[in-house]
């Protein structure tokens, strides 16, 4: 008889793993696949693109209904499960209903973290993680409505980018010297910062926020140095923290994440984690690359198959406001290391380039791109291979296609 796989979650990681394993052992497990949105897994990468009109709602949609049933899945959405019992081998869902199991994977994600700010329970103020946010965004959003939103990374700019496409008077405050700081370094930072101006953003770096102000609903944010803007719609996007509750009460082992090992395997032996929920030496990543490899590390673990996740290099490959920026690697530089940058005021694009050199080998270990990322997906394949690059190192910059003929 088939073994009994519950993953807990129908998030991407989720999805992506079903994908993986019934491609390789399709019909060894009896999947069931629990999650706490009343929907499908869907595409959260998408979501700035929904707010902004761009695309539909059924466009973001993972896998249709016939996709889950063609491979025997058994989905159940708008469910969460409230307990895990491991003397008895089953989940506990939130109507007191029961699901066994032989294995369990918990796929569940991670919460958007709110400041502890005055005001933060005002309406008005909202996160950005999922649809239902969307659906409170979209709520709020009238003609010349103005919002604010509260932190400056990957996600601030994203629900950034959905509102002021939508036609919301928009503003990002930033703790930090630049926006994006985890995936660019300043000199890119500084060009984001003025494209997004240019199209009528506001940017306010180096912002403490202090409280958001408002009667009876949110009407401002108010800084540290006593600045207040207006916002009828406050977002707060200041990141995330892996959901480990289930995990926690159950007993298992939990730093930030889940802790897992390389089989991604938690200190149970029949459960496993995976995603932004997972803890990986150390490492809680909270992006979707890493957990599509973890997906496939576990579903060759589950096939029975020699399989192990060592960790991921990160890469950030996306449009900001029409603009192409990559990062990948340590992009930062450090001791022992060297940078080639190549700038083009003019085509307003830049390139910075990080080396190591040992034993008289030099090896791509991290960039940097802005404005023209189309080599960007070479470079991380250089910076993960660690091939040395000395044939072709004085016209790297300058490309692949122009290393590769220096090289042959």
């Amino acid at each position: 008889m088939s073994e009994r796989l519950v993953i807990v979650g129908m998030g991407m990681a989720a999805a992506r793993l079903v994908d993986e394993l019934t491609t390789r052992a399709l019909g060894r497990y009896s999947i069931a696949v629990i999650g706490a949105e009343p929907r499908r897994a869907y595409n959260r990468v998408l979501l700035s693109s929904l707010l902004a009109g761009e695309v539909d709602e059924k466009d973001i949609e993972l896998k249709p209904a016939s996709w889950w049933r063609e491979r025997g899945v058994t989905t159940v959405f708008g469910r969460r499960v409230e307990r895990i019992d491991r003397e008895a081998s089953r989940v506990i869902l939130d109507d007191g209903a029961y699901v066994a199991y032989d294995r369990l994977v918990l796929a569940t994600g991670s919460d958007a973290i709110r400041l502890p700010l005055p005001g933060a329970d005002l309406p008005g103020v909202l996160t950005f993680r999922d649809l239902a946010d969307i659906e409170r965004i979209r709520g709020r959003m009238k003609m010349g409505a103005r919002a604010v939103v509260i932190g400056g990374g990957l996600l601030g700019l994203e629900a950034a980018y959905g509102l002021a496409k939508a036609g919301v008077q928009t503003s990002v405050v930033h703790l930090m010297d630049r926006l994006m700081e985890r995936q660019l370094d300043a000199e890119a930072g500084a060009l984001l910062r003025d494209a997004m101006q240019a199209r009528g953003i506001g940017v306010h770096l180096e912002a403490q926020t202090k409280a958001i102000v408002g009667d009876g609903k949110a009407e401002a944010v108010e800084l540290g140095d006593g600045t207040r803007l207006p916002a009828d719609l406050v977002i707060m996007s200041v990141g995330v923290r892996p959901q480990c509750d289930l995990a926690r009460a159950a007993g298992l082992d939990v730093g930030r994440g889940v802790v897992v090992d390389d089989r991604m395997t938690t200190s149970d032996p029949r459960i496993h984690a995976l995603g932004e929920c997972a803890q990986h030496r150390g490492v809680a990543y909270g992006l979707v690359e890493p957990a599509y490899e973890q997906a496939r590390a576990l579903a060759g673990a589950l096939a029975g198959v020699a399989s192990s996740y060592e960790g991921s290099v990160i890469a950030t490959n996306l449009k900001v406001y029409g603009v192409a920026v990559f990062s990948a690697g340590d992009f930062a530089g450090g001791a022992g290391t060297q940078s080639i940058v190549l700038r083009d005021r003019g085509l307003k694009t830049y390139r910075k380039l990080v080396l190591s050199r040992e034993n008289g080998v030099s090896r791509l270990v991290g960039c940097v791109l802005y404005g023209d990322a189309q080599d960007g997906l070479w470079y991380f394949e250089l910076i993960k291979s660690g091939a040395p690059v000395d044939a072709f190192r004085d016209v790297l910059a300058f490309g692949r296609g122009l290393s590769e003929k220096q090289a042959a």
